[in-house]
C-alpha cells in the first residue's frame, strides 16, 4: 500500500497531514470514531475534530525514495549470496572431481599407462617396443647380431652402418617373432647410419623421430634393442652428456655389432669404439669416423647398435650406435663384464638429415 497518496473527498481541508496518509493500525482519534474510511473526516465543519498533530516525520517522497536503496542492496546482498554460494559448490565440485582424480592409491592422471602412454618405461616400451627390431647379418667372416628401428609400413629399417657393413645375408626379426630377409636400401659410413629394406613387408608398426635438439641433460630415456641376443630388451636411464665426438669403424675390420667367434679381440664379443683419445673394447681398425653422440647411462649390450633411443614422449631421440664394456681380464675370466653405464646414441636429427641420402642409395 502507497502511503504517501491520499484519496480526499470533495471538500476536504487541502492539508498534507491528512490523516488517511498513515495508516498506524485502527486507533481512535476521537476516542470511538476510528480513520478506517468510515468515519467522517476534518472538513472544516463546526464541531469537527481538527486533524491529528504531524507525526516525528513526514512521509515524504524523499523518504519513500530513501527505501529503494536499501531494497536493491538488500537484493544485491542475496544475488551475492546465490552466487558465493554456486562459486562454493563449483569449487566443492573441482575439489571432488581432483579426489576422484587421483583415486584412493594417490595415483596422479597422466603417469600411467591407463591414462597415457607418455611419461612411464613401461608405456614407452609398450608404444615403441613393436617398431624395434633384431638384425642377424652373415658375412664371410661369421655372424654379428645387432638392432634397428622401423620407420615406413612397408619396411624401412634405420641402423647403423657397422652393424650390417659386409653381410651377405640380412634376416631381420619382428617383435611378433616374425621374420623377413632385407637388402640394403643406402648406408653412410661417415654417420654410420645404414637403411635397409624388408622384402614383401606391409602394415608394420612404426617408429616416430623425434627432435633431438631438444634434448638437455638429465631428460629421462629408455633405449630398446637386442643386447646378447635378447630381443625387445629394454632399459632406460638419462641422457648424461651432449656433443662427445664417439669414433667407430667404417667397415666390418672393427667388431660389427655383437660379433660371435669372430672381430677383434681373439672372439670377444666386445662393441670397440675411440672416445677421448682412447680406444675401447678393442682395435676399431684403420676405417673409422667420427660423430657427436648423446652419452647415455641407460644400459647398453653387443647387440643394442642400431637400436632407439627414446624419450618419454615415445619419440626416437637417437641410434644407439656404441658403449663401453670394460674386460674383466684383470680377474682372469678373458671375457666382457658388460654395460656400466656409458653408452652413445647417434643424434635423431643427423638421420633425418641423412634420409634422402640414403633413399637414394647413395655409399659415401
Amino acid at each position: 500500500m502507497d502511503m504517501t497518496e491520499n484519496l480526499r473527498p470533495s471538500g476536504a481541508h487541502p492539508t498534507d497531514q491528512d490523516p488517511t496518509s498513515y495508516a498506524y493500525g485502527n486507533a481512535a482519534h476521537d476516542g470511538g470514531t476510528a480513520y478506517d474510511g468510515s468515519s467522517t473526516a476534518y472538513d472544516g465543519v463546526a464541531g469537527s475534530y481538527p486533524p491529528p498533530p504531524p507525526p516525528p516525520y513526514a512521509p515524504t517522497n524523499h523518504h519513500r525514495r530513501a527505501k529503494r536503496p536499501v531494497a536493491l542492496l538488500a537484493a544485491v546482498a542475496l544475488a551475492a549470496a546465490v552466487v558465493g554460494g554456486g562459486t562454493a559448490t563449483l569449487v566443492g565440485q573441482l575439489n571432488n572431481g581432483s579426489a576422484q582424480a587421483t583415486g584412493s592409491t594417490g595415483t596422479v592422471q597422466g603417469t600411467t599407462v591407463s591414462q597415457s602412454s607418455k611419461g612411464t618405461v613401461s608405456g614407452v616400451a609398450e608404444a615403441v617396443s613393436p617398431a624395434i627390431v633384431e638384425i642377424g647379418a652373415a658375412s664371410s667372416a661369421g655372424k654379428s647380431t645387432g638392432s634397428g628401428v622401423v620407420i615406413t609400413e612397408d619396411g624401412e629399417i634405420v641402423t647403423n652402418n657397422h652393424v650390417i657393413s659386409g653381410a651377405q645375408q640380412i634376416e631381420v626379426t619382428l617383435s611378433t617373432g616374425k621374420t623377413y630377409t632385407a637388402d640394403v636400401v643406402g648406408t653412410d659410413p661417415d654417420k654410420d647410419l645404414a637403411l635397409i629394406k624388408l622384402r614383401g613387408a606391409s602394415g608394420l608398426k612404426t617408429a616416430a623421430l623425434g627432435d633431438s635438439s631438444q634434448v638437455k641433460v638429465g631428460d629421462q630415456v629408455v633405449a630398446i634393442g637386442s643386447p646378447e641376443g635378447l630381443t625387445g630388451t629394454v632399459t632406460s636411464g638419462i641422457i648424461s652428456a651432449l656433443d662427445r665426438d664417439v669414433t667407430v669403424a667404417k667397415d666390418d675390420s672393427g667388431d660389427s655389432g655383437q660379433s660371435q667367434g669372430q672381430g677383434q679381440g681373439g672372439g670377444s664379443e666386445q662393441w670397440p669404439f675411440e672416445f677421448g683419445g682412447q680406444q675401447f673394447n678393442g682395435d676399431t681398425g684403420e676405417k673409422t669416423t667420427t660423430y657427436k653422440a648423446l652419452q647415455t647411462d641407460a644400459s647398453l649390450n653387443p647387440g643394442n647398435s642400431g637400436g632407439a633411443l627414446i624419450n618419454m614422449d615415445g619419440e626416437i631421440i637417437g641410434i644407439n650406435s656404441a658403449m663401453y664394456a670394460p674386460s674383466s681380464s684383470a680377474a682372469g675370466s678373458g671375457s666382457s663384464a658388460g654395460s656400466v653405464g656409458l653408452g652413445f646414441a647417434i643424434p635423431v636429427n643427423t638421420l633425418k638429415a641423412d634420409l634422402d641420402t640414403l633413399r637414394a642409395g647413395n655409399n659415401s
